[in-house]
């Protein structure tokens, strides 16, 4: 397996052309870059726990119909799913109430173990913060990948869903897993939890992180590598919703570093990841054209087609 994605699926209630009508959508950060992985022709997994109704099947076979592995798809009456209900405003701008209902969410057995030492790739989303027992199950993934020298990715976001006002214990949550990361994403809403931008380099230091990419929306983003600090600028797209598109970004820049060869984190340079933030910029882009979510998710062909063309 290429990439093992460790995290929580969620079901966007999105309203539909009725009054009253919602259209079931199922997404996640940790989901989306399993999906991106597999569409980009590689072999992605993703380890989650759903449950026994109608919410838990309809996040299972959305996976599988997406050609994911689902790792631990257990039926059980204790799991729980987040819900986002999804208001559209006249100009297409989109917010979120969030809600935990009986459904799904990750979990992880010590049986799951050999598909962490089949995979190259271990990541994992904001769930790795969550107060629930589902924190240390993703902790315990990380930390085995990182000794079986696995790359261990990390996508900070979501952070107030998951601790709400407990910001420190959130901070804590974050340090705790940071010394079994490879490569951190983080957004610029993000940076106090690891001390503001000015403080990543100590943080890399004091971790052994290899990477660190800081993105800045449609600005692009800033890559920390080996003492040394790059910009990288982003493919500015006319468009109101980019639903998915973090997601897609993040889901191509791995994906790259798979088709480049890159198999562990001695083997990342800063060529490698010049060509990992490219391919993840056209794979945000094309999304959030194509109006975000799983469903705009792009393949490789549709990928390499655009940077060839550099219609952006």
């Amino acid at each position: 397996m290429d990439i093992y994605s460790i995290g929580e699926m969620v079901i966007d209630f999105i309203p539909g052309e009725k009054e009253g009508e919602y259209i079931r959508n199922a997404g996640g950060a940790p989901a989306n870059v399993a999906i991106a992985a597999a569409r980009n022709g590689l072999e992605a997994g993703m380890c989650c726990k759903v449950g026994d109704d109608d919410f838990g099947r309809f996040l299972v076979d959305t996976l599988k119909k997406e050609h994911v592995k689902v790792i631990s798809d257990n039926l059980c009456e204790e799991a729980i799913t987040t819900m986002a209900f999804v208001s559209l405003a006249e100009n297409g701008e989109r917010t979120f109430t969030f809600a935990r209902k009986p459904g799904a969410d990750m979990f992880l057995r010590t049986t799951d173990e050999k598909d962490i030492d089949d995979s190259t790739i271990i990541h994992a989303g904001s769930c790795s913060l969550s107060a629930e027992s589902v924190a240390s199950a993703t902790r315990k993934a990380m930390q085995y990948g990182h000794h079986q020298e696995k790359i261990v990715s990390f996508d900070i976001n979501y952070r107030n869903l998951m601790w709400k006002n407990e910001k420190d214990k959130c901070i804590n949550a974050v340090h705790e897993i940071l010394p079994y990361v490879d490569i951190l994403k983080i957004s610029e809403e993000e940076l106090d939890m690891v001390g503001g931008e000015d403080n990543i380099e100590k943080v890399m230091q004091e971790n052994e992180l290899t990477t660190v990419v800081l993105t800045l929306g449609s600005e692009g983003a800033k890559v920390f590598f080996k003492g040394e600090v790059f910009s990288i600028p982003g493919k500015k797209v006319k468009a109101v919703d980019a639903t998915g598109a973090g997601d897609a970004f993040w889901g191509g820049f791995l994906s790259s570093l798979l088709i480049q060869g890159v198999k562990k984190t001695s083997d990342i340079t800063e060529e490698a990841l010049r060509k990992a933030m490219e391919y993840g910029n056209y794979s945000g882009a094309l999304c959030v054209q194509k109006k975000g979510a799983i469903s705009s998710l792009p393949t490789r062909a549709e990928i390499e087609e655009l940077i060839r063309s550099n219609a952006l």
